[in-house]
This record gives C-alpha cells, sequence and structure tokens, in this order.
C-alpha cells in the first residue's frame, strides 16, 4: 500500500491529525481517542509502519 491509500482512510487521517503538533503518543493513548478497539487502532498504525 502506497503512501496516499493509507491516507485515504478517514480513521487514519485522524490519527495523523492526533499526531500533529505532538513529539509523541503511545498507542494507548491514540486509542484512547477512538470508539474502537485497541487492536483496530493497531492495525491502521501497522500500515503507516509498513508504508514508511
Amino acid at each position: 500500500m502506497d503512501l496516499f491509500a493509507a491516507l485515504a482512510d478517514p480513521t487514519r487521517r485522524h490519527i495523523i491529525e492526533i499526531l500533529a503538533g505532538k513529539d509523541q503518543l503511545s498507542a494507548t493513548e491514540i486509542s484512547d481517542r477512538f470508539n474502537m478497539s485497541p487492536p483496530a487502532v493497531s492495525q491502521h498504525l501497522k500500515v503507516f509502519r509498513e508504508t514508511g
């Protein structure tokens, strides 16, 4: 998956918005801001790791 395909998902765009202006957030801190399971958020973060 390329970067543009990764950013096409609204949840992943929201993650980018959360991370903007932050030094670091843990996966738990990110998942606390969503109404979905931590493993689901982790899968979205995995897409970012894989796309670089």
